[in-house]
């Protein structure tokens, strides 16, 4: 499946109350790598300081918000929320179509997504798993598999 009009497009990939710094700092390295615009944290559970070895938050926008509805007042126009999360309702990823400009969220792996975030989403998308993935292995397949369909 292909990403439509890819040359005008864009994502971001950001994490609501992220439970660990090394979490951040794998799911900014992967982001660089990745092709992400922007990377993004809500919420104050994170430490301040991310275990970001690769310096991401230097080459590319971080944005921190402090609430999920301040994030959501910020989204980039024309952008779709993509949320991540196991629910009845989300969409299987292996056929999932990503958006060509969109921002992905991420909750922590011990509380998921907040209630608001999972009904403001526009799409919901969850893996052929039994078990919550970690947060940074989770957005890095997203991101992985978003490249894979560009052909």
């Amino acid at each position: 499946m292909k990403i439509d009009n890819l040359e005008q497009g864009f994502f971001g990939i950001g994490i609501q109350n992220g439970k660990t710094p090394e979490n951040l700092g794998v799911l900014w390295r992967s982001a660089q790598n990745l092709g992400a615009s922007f990377i993004f944290t809500i919420g104050n559970r994170y430490a301040k300081q991310a275990c970001d070895t690769h310096k991401a938050v230097g080459a590319m926008p971080y944005f921190h918000y402090k609430t999920f509805k301040e994030f959501y007042s910020h989204l980039p126009k024309g952008a779709m929320l993509v949320g991540v999360e196991i629910t009845a309702t989300a969409k299987p990823l292996e056929t999932f179509t990503h958006p060509r400009r969109c921002v992905y969220l991420l909750g922590a792996e011990d509380h998921g997504l907040s209630k608001e975030a999972i009904e403001k989403s526009h799409y919901l998308v969850k893996f052929k798993s039994s078990l919550s993935l970690n947060v940074s292995v989770a957005g890095s397949i997203i991101m992985y598999d978003r490249n894979s369909k560009l052909i």
